[in-house]
């Protein structure tokens, strides 16, 4: 049986993330986010951009730039930047609906919301309860895939564990935590690594 739509998800947790940041303080915007190098507002521009992409915009962009994905986001997040964090986010709201978006798997997109989410939510200090299928999907999807964000090398050679959910991957010494935090370790984001532990944390913390 085909699985369900990730779309009803991605457009609930785009509504999910605008409203929490309806009532941010001007200087919160300028906050770094997890994506290294990108503000709160910057990685809102990346989702908002992303969420107005086609196939077609996408292969035209990146011959834009030379085929340079640097510069094709930077560029991206520069024009939906360009005027204040509220014009941002009333944008990111118009396309909260979308089901437009780069090539790729669709459950990259869910992928995308929820960690770029986390990206936002985490330094602000915004609590945000994700349903655990959701967390689950994404997960199951980087766990074997090392296109663009290297998730099946990061982990080799670690059995992650959750704590808080039925859900275990790979093989070797375990290293557990909540769903979410390893989902987050998953992609990079070091910063989870605070909420793991076992006798391969030092393993995935030196494969970060």
């Amino acid at each position: 049986m085909p699985a369900a739509s990730p779309w009803p998800a991605i457009h609930a947790e785009r509504g999910a993330l605008a409203d929490d940041l309806a009532s941010l303080r001007e200087d919160q915007w300028s906050t770094p986010s997890l994506c290294r190098g990108w503000s709160v507002w910057e990685t809102l521009g990346h989702m908002t951009a992303t969420a107005k992409m086609t196939p077609a915009k996408f292969v035209l962009g990146m011959f834009g730039t030379g085929f340079r994905f640097e510069s094709f986001t930077a560029k991206n997040i520069a024009r939906e930047t360009a005027g204040t964090p509220a014009d941002t986010l009333a944008e990111f709201r118009s396309v909260q609906g979308s089901t437009s978006s780069p090539p790729g798997p669709v459950d990259s997109w869910l992928g995308e919301t929820i960690v770029h989410a986390e990206d936002i939510r985490r330094p602000l200090g915004i609590a945000h309860t994700y349903p655990a299928d959701d967390v689950l999907r994404v997960a199951d999807f980087y766990k074997g895939s090392n296109l663009l964000i290297g998730t099946k090398s990061r982990i080799a050679g670690v059995m992650l564990r959750a704590t808080d959910v039925d859900w275990s991957t790979g093989s070797g010494p375990e290293v557990t935590g909540p769903m979410l935090s390893l989902l987050m370790a998953m992609t990079g984001r070091d910063v989870a690594l605070a909420d793991l532990s076992g006798d391969g944390l030092a393993t995935l913390t030196e494969q970060m």
